[in-house]
């Protein structure tokens, strides 16, 4: 028995060490550090980013209150008329000055991880963040999330390449700054981490967890001292009145379906028809924003992120007819804000058309079945999730957002049945979520799979083999007819024409002399480097 003691603590030590040389030769330790810097640096720029809103506001409404329709019946219309025309003219001249078409938003922060963890620029990122804070502090109709995840990414990206750390580490602390910037924007730490997860690295994996965690609460804890620990929306305690209502809460689902569904194809549209509009690049934000003041005249509920008329609608404050109106009216101002190249996102969009959606079907059920159905304002916040999880392509974590935004924990079975009804009406008909469209316009399908992202993301340079210089430059020979690939090319493109040809090695040319040949790609090495490829990213997601 004392033989047996005595070798305890040698067997736990050689059950333990090698957990402990893994954990250390991985480096975890040190992303832990970077993680918590990141997390802190991303908290106070997402305070920063918030604030400068309030200030651009100033100018023109002369409160940095988010009561913004409140405000605006103290003014003559014809403030709200030229309000977002200024902010579209600042805007255009931003757009002009960098020679940039568009800010950047979440689907930028998914391409930049699908391509190996790609650096951000962080010159684009402030900017992008500055033209936003331009774009909602003057009125334009859009939300306040994507440039700063897209912000809250940046830094992250700034963080880690610089210290030339493996894809993994740069992948992982590209959703911490993710997680950090939804976590301090919304004051939603748990939904911030799941976001990071469900969105921009699409897996759930074990050592990127704690990472995420750390820089999530970080930006929380430094959001709550300096907003104070309330959440985005106070909403009255809510009950379900009877489990008879659940045919109707899965009848919101496809309703909430529906205006998802119409609220993207808007968005696509407006994209559409501006790219096939001749015009400079400076008018189209004083275009769009002239439109959308115009509209505001009318509707001023419309204008800016939107959080005041979401509140009153979850206060069950709105009658039937406004909500229904607002529905076509947002849908329509952020199409337009979007597609004239204002700064801003579509997750504050969804939570409003959801929250009018919700409110309105709780309306209609309640004089349909007044001994029944619950409050309107409770279908305000089933409706939000509904929407939101349908357009942003991310049901769990929008879940627990609606949770953390109102504190309506005790709604969790209606709230889950309402959003994946409407999330997967979505995924059947318009078949990904509004980030996969616009990443798909730009040739990336990461909905399909991680090999067809891999294909696209490494290119010819990551595997040739150098030439042989000991009998000088080698050139192409034009009568031998081979083809020839750059480094540039994807590793997709040069399978293509190995399989298309028979080839087994081809040249590589130089593209500013492409008859200059300055590397050799071999089609056994270009498998072998897909298939390591692929096993290091089934080791990233499951490790």
């Amino acid at each position: 028995m004392i033989e047996t003691l005595k070798r305890v603590p040698a067997i736990v030590a050689s059950w333990v060490r090698p957990n402990i040389e893994t954990f250390l030769s991985t480096g975890q330790p040190k992303i832990w550090a970077l993680s918590l810097l990141i997390g802190a640096a991303v908290g106070i720029a997402a305070i920063l980013f918030r604030e400068s809103i309030g200030l651009f506001q100033m100018l023109w409404l002369g409160t940095r209150s988010e009561d913004v329709v409140t405000s605006i019946a103290n003014l003559e219309w014809y403030w709200v008329l030229l309000a977002p025309v200024a902010g579209g003219a600042i805007v255009g001249v931003l757009l002009h000055q960098i020679g940039s078409r568009r800010t950047g938003g979440v689907a930028d922060v998914i391409e930049a991880k699908a391509h190996a963890g790609r650096p951000l620029d962080f010159r684009d990122g402030i900017l992008s963040a500055l033209t936003t804070a331009i774009s909602l502090g003057f009125g334009a109709s859009a939300g306040r999330e994507g440039p700063v995840v897209h912000l809250g990414a940046t830094l992250a990206s700034v963080f880690s390449h610089r210290r030339k750390l493996p894809e993994w580490c740069v992948r992982t602390l590209l959703a911490a700054g993710v997680a950090s910037a939804v976590s301090a924007s919304f004051n939603a730490p748990i939904a911030g981490v799941l976001f990071a997860h469900e969105v921009i690295l699409q897996h759930y994996a074990f050592r990127s967890f704690v990472p995420i965690v750390i820089a999530s609460t970080a930006g929380t804890v430094l959001s709550r001292l300096w907003f104070d620990e309330a959440t985005v929306f106070i909403v009255p305690d809510y009950q379900i009145t009877s489990y008879w209502e659940f045919p109707a809460f899965a009848l919101l689902g496809v309703v909430s379906a529906i205006v998802a569904i119409l609220f993207q194809f808007a968005l696509v549209a407006g994209d559409y028809v501006a790219r096939n509009i001749t015009m400079p690049l400076f008018f189209r934000p004083v275009v769009g924003g002239l439109a959308v003041g115009m509209i505001g005249v009318f509707f001023p509920h419309i204008l800016g992120v939107g959080y005041e008329m979401t509140d009153k609608a979850l206060w069950n404050q709105l009658p039937l007819l406004l909500m229904l109106s607002l529905i076509v009216m947002k849908t329509v101002a952020t199409a337009i804000t979007l597609a004239s190249r204002f700064g801003g996102g579509v997750f504050s969009p969804s939570l409003y058309l959801g929250a009018m959606t919700g409110g309105a079907f709780g309306l209609i059920a309640g004089s349909v079945f007044p001994g029944l159905a619950s409050s309107g304002g409770l279908y305000a916040i089933l409706g939000m999730g509904a929407v939101a999880g349908a357009v942003i392509g991310a049901p769990i974590s929008t879940t627990v957002i609606v949770f953390e935004l109102t504190g309506g924990y005790a709604l969790s079975i209606a709230l889950l049945l309402t959003v994946a009804i409407a999330y997967g009406i979505n995924q059947a008909i318009h078949g990904h979520s509004y980030f996969h469209w616009q990443l798909e316009m730009r040739g990336l399908f990461i909905h399909e799979g991680p090999h067809r992202s891999l294909t696209r993301a490494k290119k010819v340079m990551d595997f040739m083999d150098m030439p042989d210089e000991e009998g000088g430059p080698q050139v192409v020979d034009p009568e031998l007819k081979t083809p020839t690939l750059k480094p540039t090319d994807t590793l997709e493109h040069a399978l293509r024409i190995f399989d298309a040809g028979g080839h087994t090695r081809l040249p590589v040319v130089d593209e500013r002399a492409p008859d200059r040949i300055i590397g050799w790609a071999n089609q056994v090495r270009a498998l072998r480097y897909f298939n390591k490829a692929l096993i290091d990213a089934s080791v990233e997601e499951h490790r």
